[in-house]
């Protein structure tokens, strides 16, 4: 029973990336995706982030920063330490039954697929930086987690990831920055 619902979501998953990865792909997405999903693409939003946070709330700004980074570390070693060498799920790129098809604009990598640590870094982030920073503008929730969407769909188009690795990597995301920004706000809360 649990191998027949195992096998069933895969399968939804391969037929749903083979829409985002080899369907639906034009000219100016195959230009915009590998740039968005470069971490050097967010380099001047983080830092500016590293500037602003301690200029506008001081001691507690720089440990905003401090936490922001943990939480990048927390993410970043639970998805690709821990559950990716656990699962060991072969990237789409890297899958002989796709190499025919997949849609393949970036370097693939040796790594391991699943999870996401695109997405669970990102997702992360955004999570914590709604959470901390959300009730200063209502803008910074929507913003943060469009950010974070986009650059786990970014990972499904160029063809590195499936949709269920961008998504369980959202979900762990989702968990650690809720966990990281709780304890932020409970200990430390911006004024």
């Amino acid at each position: 029973m649990a191998n027949a619902l195992v096998e069933k979501i895969l399968q939804v998953d391969h037929m749903v990336w083979g829409y985002l990865n080899v369907r639906w792909h034009n000219d100016v997405l195959d230009v915009v995706m590998p740039f968005i999903r470069n971490q050097w693409t967010w380099s001047p939003l983080y830092l500016f982030l590293l500037l602003f946070m301690p200029r506008r709330f001081g001691r507690n700004g720089w440990l905003w920063c401090a936490t922001f980074l943990i939480t990048f570390g927390i993410g970043d070693q639970v998805s690709a330490s821990l559950l990716k060498p656990l699962f060991g799920r072969i990237r789409p790129c890297n899958d002989p039954y796709f190499s025919g098809i997949v849609h393949i604009i970036v370097p693939c990598g040796g790594g391991k697929s699943f999870p996401s640590s695109h997405a669970t870094n990102h997702f992360a982030l955004a999570i914590f930086t709604g959470i901390t920073l959300g009730r200063f503008a209502r803008w910074v929730w929507p913003a943060a987690l469009l950010w974070a969407t986009i650059v786990a769909y970014a990972q499904v188009y160029v063809g590195v990831h499936y949709p269920l690795d961008v998504f369980c990597g959202g979900i762990l995301g989702v968990c650690i920055g809720m966990l990281t920004g709780t304890i932020f706000n409970r200990k430390l809360k911006l004024t």
